[in-house]
């Protein structure tokens, strides 16, 4: 009953209604799923203000929301999260994986982790670590093709990229070389891409904590250009705000840090 009050009360502070009720369910509304990251900020505000007159960092916790692509988030920061719950028993992640770039802000995401060029200038940005990215191709495709030894050579051969890109960009004596090129394969999402190349049907371009394992399992092998080198644009982190940076996330991005320095 008290419940129910509270939640009318809200929805016509709101001018909103923000749950369906029935007898037997609730479910929420268009307005209520809109209205639900701001409630969490909220109570993950809360927390935060018990959190900083605690001692230490045992006094971080609450809900710590945290964005990634898929390999990366698969490869590099589920593995980092472990220790980092272990270490901090009073914090609760979520991480939220996708190959496309979310709105941090309206998601209420806490900390958003991207590569390479940052447009957004709204958003506060730290570059947490480099990022050495290179081409890559399985053994069984340079058998069957002459590996490329200059950027313009790979007009010559497949290489698989996401359907929008129709250049490379490559580093040469401190200037940005631009090649055109092109496949029959291309993909959204960074793991098809991977596994495209080590099933052999062309030359990836990609960073090297994603295919790590694979270099050392002799899947892939990593191809030299002589005349240039894929830029490494760094691991960044972007935040909403500099203002008021929770306890939690100080913790998590220096945790991040030092786990991308030594993985």
């Amino acid at each position: 009953m008290a419940a129910s009050r509270r939640l009318a009360a809200l929805e016509a502070e709101v001018g909103a209604r923000l749950v369906h009720r029935t007898t037997r369910s609730l479910s929420l509304t268009p307005e209520g799923e809109a209205f639900i990251p701001h409630a969490e900020a909220m109570l993950a505000h809360a927390e935060e203000g018990r959190a900083a007159v605690a001692s230490g960092d045992e006094g971080a916790g609450g809900l710590l929301r945290v964005a990634a692509s898929v390999p990366f988030g698969r490869k590099v920061l589920t593995p980092m999260l472990v220790g980092f719950l272990a270490q901090h028993p009073r914090v609760k992640v979520e991480l939220l994986l996708s190959d496309m770039v979310v709105d941090i802000a309206a998601q209420g995401i806490d900390v958003a982790i991207r590569f390479g060029e940052l447009r957004d200038s709204t958003l506060i940005a730290r570059r947490l670590a480099a990022n050495p990215r290179g081409l890559y191709a399985a053994p069984a495709y340079l058998s069957e093709h002459s590996a490329p030894t200059r950027i313009a050579d790979l007009r010559q051969h497949e290489c698989l990229t996401t359907p929008a890109a129709r250049h490379w960009a490559f580093e040469r004596k401190g200037r940005t070389v631009r090649q055109a090129i092109g496949g029959r394969f291309a993909a959204d999402s960074m793991e098809a891409l991977l596994e495209a190349s080590i099933r052999g049907l062309g030359i990836v371009q990609l960073s090297d904590w994603n295919v790590r394992d694979d270099v050392a399992a002799d899947r892939l092998v990593k191809i030299e250009l002589t005349d240039g080198a894929v830029p490494d644009h760094g691991i960044w982190a972007l935040l909403p705000t500099r203002r008021l940076m929770p306890r939690k996330v100080h913790l998590f991005l220096d945790a991040l840090s030092g786990y991308l320095s030594n993985p």
